[in-house]
């Protein structure tokens, strides 16, 4: 997070203190989890405490229509002239941008718009993908912010001439208009034959992390639409010169084999953004490719990865030693983000935590982050099990000096809550996450864990609260909840200060991937066409008028079912339904469209085709659905 001031500017990349009185003091979210090691702590909230959060004078205070669903996280920036626009002024200014392509600049004071701009057509949802974030795909990235240079970088998927496109913008701060002028995502990478060249393809590439700025650079990660078309489809690391927008003379592309059929090995962390070390080295995790074909050099599925700031070397690499059950399982590393820890005492002063869908996480020593060791043991520094993690870590650092990690990885049957627990950092005698205190867990009703992120003043003694957000646990009313938990160090479980709706997401089948924003002594959530914010003074919640259920789209097939897989025997499915009945899928025609992805016995699926005289599904798509069959598409 950068420190600024009424009197003052935010460092690029860096925290600023400025010497003037603390009660001027400011703070602005310029960047995804508040800072480029995403730890998810303000260690400057000194308006919101344990005791005033947890008492009724804490509630809402402003509810804003937007125009579409938001995937990224709100920015702030206060003392922020707007030159434009109904009323210009200076503002405490809330930027938010939404799945439909927009951008609003928000008076995080009384919540009236004083700015937005349309950045193009957003793409329809890819067809037979249920679970991209839709219905419209535009913006699903959290943008990045330099207050120094008055800019607001964004990448914004559009139709151009009706062909899908990103393209990244740098807008002014003051008024949302071009800064620089917009450059189409465009690389090309030779693969390891060393004569085929691969180019990037926006039509099957999706840009879902979190922008990163660090060494005067905008860096963007790319994976795909819900492992569909594998064949064509791998996992970009891209970027651009922050001052024009040229991009960089190289990229990474996380799978370079020049033969095979099933690629992939995606860069996507549910939203969690790139990390980047005081030193400017990237760090990311990669998902899923097709079994057998790791060699930690021309692919490297099911792995952190350190690379340099221009990305032209693979400076490091760790694999779990379990990376081909990880393939077979679709059990992607990547569906969290990494964590860089602040300096730590002891041996190994650098380390970083993550986790992903097989749930346990990994505490790793930056400086050697370990390799790959067929068939174990992984050379960690501590793994820890938190239950299946579509989510990111965050960090604080308590009264005592010592650092602690808060995970929030999916617990219960069938992953309808998420546990946040809170891990002392131990570093002596030996280095290791030592489990402190758990909070009740939370209801999250999609895809297993859910975000989190810590306010405190300083470190401080009774300060530091643990914010998390509940996924939905239905279709109606899908909604959302805040919740803030006291993050005292004594024993039982973490206190539950506060919590209430924030929002809906009725589009259930695509996780609600939102990070609880804390800045100034207000709280941001922004959900399905709505942010919320809370503050002191603030009222209960009062819903919104019931979004209707996302329409099947007119070029999808018009049945569909969703079943627990049984078997799969050649292109034959074995579905059971929520009824308890047996269904018969076809996957003949998904697979030739490359619209399926890896299945797997056990896990939930939906397809969509058409029914024959027998009544067996012909499924042109097949896709994988929620663990709860409470919010399972319905049949159709």
């Amino acid at each position: 997070m950068n420190r600024c001031a009424i009197m003052g500017v935010a460092i690029f990349g860096a925290i600023a203190i400025l010497t003037v009185p603390a009660a001027a003091l400011q703070d602005a979210v310029t960047t995804y989890h508040y800072d480029n090691q995403r730890t998810g702590w303000n260690p400057n909230e000194t308006t919101l405490t344990p005791a005033n959060v947890g008492s009724s004078a804490f509630g809402v205070l402003f509810q804003i229509g937007l125009d579409d669903q938001v995937d990224a996280q709100p920015l702030v920036v206060p003392n922020q002239q707007i030159t434009a626009g109904p009323t210009p002024g200076t503002y405490q200014v809330v930027y938010v941008a939404t799945e439909g392509n927009t951008i609003y600049a928000i008076n995080a004071d009384n919540g009236a718009i004083l700015l937005s701009r349309n950045l193009g057509t957003p793409v329809p949802k890819p067809p037979g993908c249920a679970a991209t974030i839709g219905p419209n795909v535009g913006i699903s990235s959290t943008p990045v912010i330099d207050v120094a240079a008055n800019a607001l970088y964004v990448v914004a998927y559009k139709l151009v001439r009706g062909t899908p496109t990103y393209k990244v913008f740098a807008l002014n701060l003051n008024d949302l208009t071009n800064k620089i002028a917009p450059v189409t995502v465009a690389a090309s990478h030779t693969l390891s034959d060393g004569t085929t060249i691969y180019n990037f393809d926006a039509a099957v590439q999706r840009q879902r992390p979190a922008l990163l700025a660090a060494s005067g650079i905008i860096y963007a990660g790319f994976g795909s639409f819900c492992d569909a078309k594998a064949s064509l489809s791998r996992g970009w690391l891209l970027g651009w010169q922050a001052s024009t927008l040229a991009p960089l003379a190289a990229n990474r592309l996380t799978d370079t084999l020049a033969t095979g059929s099933f690629f992939l090995s995606a860069i996507w962390m549910s939203g969690y953004g790139i990390a980047a070390a005081p030193n400017g080295n990237l760090f990311f995790t990669t998902g899923n490719s097709a079994q057998g074909t790791y060699d930690g050099v021309r692919n490297i599925q099911e792995s952190v990865a350190k690379v340099d700031p221009q990305l032209v070397n693979l400076l490091g690499i760790f694999t779990p030693s379990i990376e081909d059950l990880l393939d077979k399982l679709d059990g992607d590393l990547s569906s969290g983000g990494v964590l860089l820890l602040p300096p730590q005492p002891g041996p190994f002063p650098n380390q970083a935590v993550t986790a992903g869908k097989e749930g346990m996480m990994y505490l790793l020593n930056r400086a050697s982050l370990g390799g790959f060791t067929p068939g174990g043991p992984d050379k960690v520094l501590d793994t820890k099990f938190i239950g299946p993690c579509w989510c990111g870590p965050s960090f604080f650092t308590g009264p005592d000096g010592v650092g602690r990690v808060v995970s929030s990885g999916g617990v219960g049957a069938p992953l309808n809550f998420a546990e946040i627990v809170v891990w002392k950092v131990q570093t002596s005698p030996t280095v290791a996450l030592v489990a402190e205190r758990a909070a009740l867990p939370v209801a999250s009703g999609q895809d297993g864990g859910t975000f989190t992120s810590v306010s405190s003043n300083g470190t401080q003694a009774g300060t530091a609260i643990i914010w998390a957000i509940g996924r939905p646990t239905d279709p109606n009313p899908a909604a959302v909840k805040l919740y803030a938990f006291a993050a005292t160090p004594s024993s039982g479980p973490l206190p539950l200060l506060f919590s209430s709706p924030a929002g809906s997401w009725p589009n259930v089948i695509a996780n609600a991937n939102i990070v609880p924003v804390v800045a100034n002594g207000r709280v941001y959530v922004a959900s399905n066409k709505q942010l919320t914010i809370f503050g002191l003074g603030g009222h209960p919640f009062v819903a919104r008028a019931a979004a209707a259920a996302p329409s099947v789209e007119t070029d999808m097939p018009p049945h569909a079912i969703t079943g627990v897989l049984e078997h799969a025997d050649g292109p034959v499915l074995t579905l059971r339904t929520r009824t308890g009945t047996i269904a018969r899928v076809d996957d003949s025609d998904a697979l030739r469209r490359e619209q399926t992805g890896v299945l797997v016995p056990g896990n939930a699926y939906t397809a969509q085709g058409t029914y024959d005289s027998t009544g067996a599904l012909h499924a042109q798509a097949v896709t994988r659905a929620k663990a709860s069959p409470a919010i399972w598409p319905p049949d159709r």
